[in-house]
């Protein structure tokens, strides 16, 4: 089971009601104290207030300039976070992950090596892509998110039409959305449900395209063990039209 995610089977967890929100146990094992003290330090000054109304440039929300912005959904234990905000110091980046293991995780590493162009947001990601002005955002990653396997749960899949309709709203022309998953029928539910949605167009014109894993991507311990089970990972590139 990937960072971050529930599962399946577990139908005990408390979950967001609603198409395309937040399904999943929120809290893993308890947290440390020092785990605790980490996350509250770090959303304290990084935390989104969602009760305020979002400025009309994102790039005010950043300590330090940045000339992008990008939101990573469900980040999990944050690595490929982590590397981008090394990475891209020019980018700002949103990271939205209300498991709070996986957010004190990511807590514990900012404060070890601080980054200006990150903010967070440790709840259900629909209020945040609601809150977001039209046209602000130049990516949505969503990687290995869960995928639900069991046919009575897919509707809790977060690609789902309504929410490739916030995609595109926020999403500005040309900004892309970015998957990735080990499960083949994810990966086709994902094609087939972004194929019937105008705004975006599948950015491949052979195989090499998604089997090719995206720009600075980070090998996961997840994705690492899916490997040697035989599953092989696809990425996937949407382009806001």
């Amino acid at each position: 089971m990937m960072p971050g995610t529930l599962d399946p089977d577990m139908d005990d967890a408390p979950r967001r009601a609603g198409e395309g929100g937040f399904y999943g146990r929120r809290i893993g094992k308890p947290l440390r104290a020092a785990q605790a003290n980490d996350r509250a330090a770090a959303l304290e000054s990084l935390a989104l207030d969602l009760s305020t109304p979002a400025p009309a440039d994102l790039a005010s929300l950043f300590s330090a300039p940045v000339n992008a912005v990008r939101l990573e959904i469900g980040f999990g234990g944050g690595e490929h976070l982590l590397a981008a905000l090394r990475r891209e110091a020019g980018t700002g980046f949103i990271g939205a992950e209300p498991f709070v293991n996986g957010m004190a995780k990511f807590c514990r590493a900012l404060i070890e090596q601080p980054a200006p162009n990150i903010r967070l947001h440790a709840e259900d990601a629909l209020p945040l892509l609601d809150w977001l002005p039209p046209a602000s955002l130049d990516g949505i990653d969503l990687f290995y998110p869960d995928p639900w396997t069991k046919k009575r749960h897919w509707k809790r899949r977060f690609v789902s039409a309504a929410n490739l309709d916030r995609f595109a709203r926020v999403l500005k022309p040309g900004g892309l959305f970015r998957f990735a998953s080990d499960i083949d029928h994810y990966v086709n539910w994902t094609l087939a449900t972004c194929d019937t949605h105008p705004d975006f167009d599948w950015q491949a014109d052979g195989p090499a395209d998604w089997t090719s894993p995206h720009e600075g991507w980070v090998r996961t311990r997840y994705e690492a063990k899916a490997i040697r089970e035989g599953r092989t990972p696809c990425y996937l590139r949407f382009r806001r039209v």
